[in-house]
C-alpha cells in the first residue's frame, strides 16, 4: 500500500511543498536545534536556582560497577566551599552509585561538608543519573522540589537525545531523497 493510500489521499495525488526537500530540511533544522549538552548545562543551573544555592551537578551512575562520574558541575567562581575537592576526595559519589533514592548529607563546615542533596533522575532509555545540589542545609521541601524537577529534567534530557537520534536518521533520509518532479516532468 502506498503512502498516499495510508494517509487517505487519492491514488494520483502528489504531495507538494514549497521547494525540493524544504519540509525535510525544515524538520532537520528544528530537531537539530535541541542540543543535549547545552540542555544539561541549563538543567544543572536551574537545579541550583530551584534549591536556592550556588552549587548543582549531574552525575552518571553505574550501580553494577558501583561507580558515579560527574557529567556537569555548576559552581560559583572560585568554588568557595571547595565542593569540587569534596566530591573528588569524599564518598558522596560512591554513595550515589550504590543508592537509587534521595541522599541528604548535613552541612558541617568544621568537617568541610558543604550540605548536599541528591535525587535520582528517572530515565527510561539511558543508564542511571542523579541530580544534586550543595552549599547549605536542605530539608524535605528542598527534596520534594528537587525530585519533581529531576523528573521533568529526565524527560527533557531523554527528549533531547531522541531529537539528536531523529536528526541523524533524517539526515540519512535526506541524503537519499529524490527531488520532487517539477511541472516540466509531468
Amino acid at each position: 500500500m502506498s503512502i498516499t493510500h495510508q494517509i487517505g489521499l487519492d491514488p494520483g495525488a502528489v504531495l507538494w511543498c514549497d521547494g525540493p526537500q524544504d519540509s525535510l530540511r525544515g524538520l532537520i533544522e528544528v530537531f537539530s536545534g535541541l542540543d543535549a549538552e547545552s540542555m544539561i548545562e541549563q538543567v544543572v543551573a536551574a537545579a541550583a536556582t530551584v534549591c536556592a544555592t550556588g552549587y548543582a551537578g549531574l552525575v552518571e551512575v553505574d550501580p553494577v560497577e558501583e561507580r558515579a562520574s560527574l557529567v556537569h558541575l555548576h559552581a560559583p567562581p572560585g568554588d568557595p566551599l571547595a565542593v569540587r575537592r569534596w566530591l573528588r576526595d569524599g564518598t558522596a559519589l560512591k554513595t550515589l552509585a550504590t543508592r537509587h533514592r534521595p541522599v541528604s548529607l548535613s552541612r558541617d563546615p568544621a568537617l568541610g561538608h558543604p550540605g548536599f542533596l541528591a535525587v535520582p533522575v528517572p530515565l527510561t532509555t539511558r543508564g542511571g543519573a542523579s541530580l544534586w545540589v550543595a552549599g547549605r542545609p536542605f530539608d524535605h521541601r528542598d527534596e520534594d522540589l528537587l525530585v519533581r524537577f529531576a523528573t521533568a529534567a529526565g524527560r527533557a534530557l531523554e527528549a533531547a537525545h531522541g531529537f539528536e537520534a531523529a536528526t541523524r536518521i533524517l539526515r540519512s533520509v535526506h541524503a537519499f531523497t529524490r527531488p520532487a518532479p517539477g511541472p516540466e516532468d509531468s
